[in-house]
């Protein structure tokens, strides 16, 4: 799993002001829980751009202050109308612990339903896996060599290594519709 590097400075002061202030500055105030004590932070809004804007799933190396801690961003907080980050969620990650976490769905291969005319819909771009930290995955390729017409892979046709998904066996990863097109040509 790609992993990115987020500096951050330690709250001197809590409480709903503080965090006001340090929004007002283009900070994001944060808070690291799992470990042996709670840690509260802030961090340059700018950094959260490679983090939170993209499908990738990240282990986040915590720089608070010179210390370094790896986690994983457990939730996030926007404003209702501008969409500005107003609070982090972190979760410390340790070797011997597994953790949830949604990574994407990538698609692989040629499907012959869709030389066909049909239309692949990715019903599932994100999956929750469970894993321990080494073993989490960068994303779930699904490979759509030979699906035909009118097809689906569910999640308990995935063969996987080293990390469980968690999302419910006979929902969908992906299927090839059959156009409105084709289904007259079908039946004639």
């Amino acid at each position: 799993m790609k992993k990115l590097e987020i500096i951050g400075f330690k709250r001197a002061n809590l409480g709903k002001k503080d965090a006001q202030q340090l929004r007002l500055e283009a900070s994001v105030p944060c808070v690291l829980y799992g470990g042996k004590e709670v840690a509260h932070f802030h961090v340059p809004m700018i950094l959260f751009r490679e983090l939170v804007y993209t499908p990738e799933a990240h282990i986040v190396i915590l720089n608070i202050e010179g210390e370094i801690r790896e986690a994983m961003l457990q939730d996030i907080q926007f404003h209702p109308v501008n969409e500005m980050i107003l609070h982090a969620d972190f979760l410390e990650l340790h070797n011997d612990r597994p953790v949830k976490i949604a990574v994407p769905t990538k698609v692989t291969g040629v499907s012959t339903g869709v030389q066909q005319g049909g239309r692949l819909v990715l019903k599932a771009k994100k999956m929750t896996v469970r894993a321990l930290p080494a073993n989490l995955p960068d994303s779930i390729t699904v490979d759509i060599t030979g699906l035909e017409l009118g097809k689906s892979i569910k999640v308990k046709d995935l063969t996987v290594e080293g990390f469980e998904i968690m999302d419910a066996p006979n929902n969908a990863v992906l299927s090839i519709e059959v156009p409105r097109g084709l289904k007259g040509k079908q039946q004639a």
